[in-house]
């Protein structure tokens, strides 16, 4: 086996980006303090044709040289937009036949292993606070509480990984 070189990887510019078929993923990201994660959920978003990021409440937004420091370039591939109030939003989003899923523990959660999405619908996927997760009156704002399964001692995953875990599953389910 051979390392592909950079030059190798058939790599879509800003524009290319920009006009590719999306993902019909919006992922909101409901009061992030780190601007390394919120950088990294940037990434992500950027390898997985994410349609958009929401980013609510005291998650800071570009420009900057920490998200900047993580997301090497993709805050200027991956369409984002500022929204105060993550409640807000997600009424909105709702009114657009988005529906929307909030990544946290919940009683009566459904397993990310068995959750199935729809063909043909758009799906806003809230990641929360590194601390106190999704703000509990967004997660009772939600269509659905889709839970990554964990089986070690510490049940948290840091929120960047937690992105990565999610959106590839969807993506993979997706069929993209």
């Amino acid at each position: 086996m051979r390392k592909l070189k950079n030059t190798e990887l058939k790599r879509l510019t800003i524009q290319g980006f920009k006009a590719a078929e999306k993902t019909p993923l919006i992922v909101v990201l409901d009061n992030i303090r780190s601007l390394n994660n919120i950088g990294s959920v940037f990434r992500t978003s950027d390898a997985f044709l994410i349609e958009k990021i929401y980013l609510c409440g005291i998650t800071a937004t570009p420009p900057n040289n920490e998200i900047h420091k993580t997301a090497l370039g993709a805050t200027d591939s991956v369409d984002w937009e500022y929204a105060l109030n993550t409640i807000d939003l997600v009424k909105k989003l709702k009114e657009e036949s988005v529906k929307v899923l909030a990544i946290e523990q919940a009683e009566n959660s459904t397993k990310l292993d068995a959750f199935l999405p729809e063909k043909n619908q758009k799906y806003a996927i809230i990641f929360g606070n590194e601390v106190k997760g999704v703000q509990q009156k967004v997660v009772n704002s939600c269509d659905l509480c889709v839970e990554i399964p964990q089986f070690g001692t510490k049940h948290s995953l840091n929120i960047s990984v937690s992105v990565g875990v999610v959106l590839w599953d969807i993506f993979s389910k997706i069929g993209k």
